[in-house]
């Protein structure tokens, strides 16, 4: 009677942790694991969202893989800008936190100041940088030229197209800056206290002491900015539109990546294959390559931060 009774318990105990987590369970059913099965199922079939879905095995992979030109393009513009623009905007907004953290007066005002570009609208603000960096009208070129500095070509150029996207993303690194600012405030005074006891120099004490402490802050900040340059997809499109002096109407279609390909993305691969070629199956091909790439990198960062807990060693 008693292992009944015990049996039962636990029974009504397992619902009522199915109740309170079904609120999650429906979410994610619906919003990511329905999606993703989705995905997966219209890779392997011909589909334009007009007629049936039709099978067609692995021919949308072959294709994107082996015959679509944006593809290979796209994976190293998408892998360049995660690499060097997180690892850049990470730098810099952990900086840009320590600097205010140390000025006595009027810390609120930097505080805005480098907050504010954060809240620009992503579409404002490209077309504003487009603007700042016109090779022939902008002001910044006319300033480098006037100092005897070469000009570079910025969104017009396939060379300086991605430093320029980089320049764009530190300009609204805000977010990262509040995050690392309300981290460094929590560090311990006392071990900054014991470490100059002990003669540390400054680099030793960021190395030794605010860095383990924020480990996980930088973690989240990076982990973050992968997932999110992943997603990059508004900004390199409304550079390379302004940049090309294309103006966009009904009845007219911008082919993404100017100039020469060097501001295409991924996620600007899946809206042109879908929405304007209407190859669902291709474009869910390389949704799922983002997909796995999202998984890899995090996964790897994952597995080295204990390396980053470990910043002293």
């Amino acid at each position: 009677m008693s292992t009944v009774t015990l049996a039962s318990k636990r029974r009504r105990a397992a619902l009522r942790t199915v109740a309170f987590m079904s609120p999650w369970l429906i979410g994610f059913a619906v919003f990511f694991a329905y999606p993703l099965i989705s995905t997966v199922y219209f890779s392997f079939m011909h589909y334009d969202g007009f007629k049936p879905p039709t099978w067609s095995g692995g021919k949308n992979w072959t294709y994107v893989f082996e015959h679509y030109p944006l593809f290979w393009p796209a994976l190293r513009n998408t892998l360049w800008l995660v690499l060097i623009t997180v690892s850049l905007r990470v730098v810099f907004g952990l900086g840009v936190g320590m600097l205010i953290t140390k000025i006595k007066t009027g810390t609120g005002v930097f505080r805005t100041l480098f907050y504010l570009p954060y809240l620009a609208p992503p579409v404002a603000a490209t077309m504003a940088f487009a603007f700042l960096l016109n090779p022939s009208t902008g002001p910044v070129n006319s300033i480098l030229e006037r100092v005897g500095v070469p000009a570079p070509g910025w969104f017009n150029d396939p060379t300086w197209s991605k430093p320029a996207l980089t320049l764009l993303a530190l300009w609204g690194v805000g977010d990262l800056m509040v995050i690392f600012m309300a981290s460094l405030l929590d560090v311990p005074t006392e071990q900054y206290e014991a470490a100059e006891l002990d003669g540390a120099s400054a680099w030793q004490r960021f190395r030794y002491v605010t860095l383990p402490n924020i480990s996980p802050i930088v973690m989240f900040a990076v982990v973050t900015g992968v997932i999110q340059t992943m997603q990059y997809y508004t900004q390199p499109l409304i550079a390379g539109k302004v940049a090309s002096g294309v103006i966009q109407g009904a009845g007219t279609q911008f082919e993404p990546g100017y100039p020469d390909k060097s501001t295409l993305t991924l996620p600007q691969l899946v809206y042109n294959l879908g929405f304007q070629r209407f190859d669902y199956g291709a474009a869910c091909v390389v949704a799922l390559v983002l997909f796995a790439l999202s998984m890899v990198f995090t996964a790897f960062l994952m597995r080295r931060r204990g390396g980053l807990i470990q910043a002293g060693d």
